[in-house]
């Protein structure tokens, strides 16, 4: 099935919520364009700078921003829905914006009209922001060493980040950073203010044209009402963010899928041990292929279970109620734990398993089915999964909550 289809028809399960098909019959030709492309880019390190043009153009961007400031008002299970149409046509793409998603949520749970009033506008146009975190080598789990300094209404960031995933792209850039007291900030600065210089070193085997390398602040201007303390941020944003990955994977379960029947359908060589001399017709080829789709398709279905979580906590968030709100949040970053591991191990799998179903031939560098393992096994290294089965066991035994925060870092 082209990814023109619905997703009933290629056989995926219903999008969540009545307008689903509407909402996704937008980006879907879109979708299709970057998927063209999507060997090509791999093949020759081409950094995904028109794809993503080309859904800011499309306003992708704001599709969790409300109908009425301008955008397209979709759910979180919405949102997670289209983010695996889209990685199932361009994994990098997904990771490459998943930052800008985590800003949007950001804004949208915002109880500050005027920060709403401030960003609304210029996520509704299509704007995106990248992202800027994590900070390596000597970094501290406690602190930043990036340094907001802030003078009347005048403010200016310093600091050197990694894992800067999608900020060359980007035209704002999320920055996690410490006050002059020490103070835990969030500042918001321009792509292309002065002092900006993003480096695309990333050299990671895995999501290679995501430019999630270095970018460094050298007294880069900031807006001061850009800068807020980070406790202000949405309280379910671990959950969110890993949910991107999760959503990411189930993504390329389906690539998989797509390629590995077409590709055994196509086969005309057979071995002389195979049950049938005719690759499509051959039982055991065709159980591997079944696997593999049977991986998708639960990755997905899990994926979209845990969506509806993350948009109870984002429902709770409006209801004045702080414990229930607590609830919820506690609820949803469990719910994504307890996808983790399945989810990367399903994908994993399946990454591997399309080898078996097409032989020696499949490891072929221009066929680039490589990508798929190693994109799956680089998303499935954020936020290490091993510690997810023992904080989910500890809630089932102890009732202990999951941490929301993470950092790494020395201590």
């Amino acid at each position: 099935m082209t990814q023109s289809h619905s997703t009933v028809e290629a056989g995926w399960g219903s999008g969540p919520g009545g307008n689903y098909e509407d909402l996704a019959s937008q980006f879907r030709p879109v979708f299709a364009r970057i998927r063209e492309g999507a060997v090509t880019r791999e093949l020759n390190r081409t950094l995904p700078h028109e794809p993503i043009a080309w859904l800011k153009d499309a306003r992708f961007g704001a599709l969790r921003v409300p109908a009425e400031e301008g955008g397209f008002g979709a759910t979180l299970p919405q949102l997670f829905a289209l983010l695996a149409e889209l990685s199932q046509a361009d994994s990098n793409v997904t990771q490459a914006l998943r930052a800008h998603f985590g800003f949007a949520e950001d804004i949208v749970n915002s109880r500050s009209q005027d920060r709403r009033d401030r960003w609304l506008p210029r996520l509704a146009k299509g704007e995106i922001a990248g992202s800027a975190w994590t900070e390596i080598g000597e970094a501290k789990q406690a602190a930043f060493s990036t340094i907001v300094k802030r003078r009347a209404d005048k403010a200016h960031v310093t600091g050197a980040k990694y894992y800067t995933t999608g900020s060359l792209f980007a035209d704002w850039i999320d920055i996690g950073a410490s006050g002059e007291d020490g103070t835990s900030l969030s500042a918001v600065v321009s792509r292309h203010a002065p002092g900006v210089n993003v480096i695309d070193d990333w050299d990671g085997f895995g999501q290679i044209l995501t430019a999630s390398g270095t970018t460094t602040f050298t007294d880069a201007p900031v807006d001061a009402q850009d800068v807020i303390i980070d406790d202000e941020r949405f309280k379910y944003s671990a959950a969110f963010y890993q949910l991107v990955h999760l959503t990411t994977l189930a993504g390329i379960g389906r690539a998989v899928t797509d390629d590995v029947a077409q590709a055994v359908k196509a086969r005309r060589r057979s071995y002389s041990n195979a049950p049938s001399p005719h690759p499509a017709e051959d039982a055991q080829v065709l159980q591997i292929v079944g696997r593999i789709r049977g991986a998708a398709y639960s990755a997905g279905a899990i994926v979209l279970k845990s969506a509806e979580a993350l948009q109870r906590a984002f429902d709770a968030h409006f209801q004045s109620d702080a414990a229930a709100e607590e609830k919820a949040n506690a609820i949803a970053e469990l719910e994504v734990a307890q996808a983790q591991t399945v989810v990367s191990n399903l994908i994993l799998d399946a990454t591997t398993l399309l080898f078996d179903a097409l032989g020696a031939s499949a490891t072929q560098r221009t066929s680039a089915f490589d990508r798929y393992w190693r994109n799956a096994r680089t998303l499935s290294s954020h936020n290490p999964r091993i510690y997810k089965d023992r904080i989910v066991g500890d809630f089932a035994v102890n009732g202990t909550p999951p941490p929301y925060q993470w950092r790494i870092g020395q201590v």
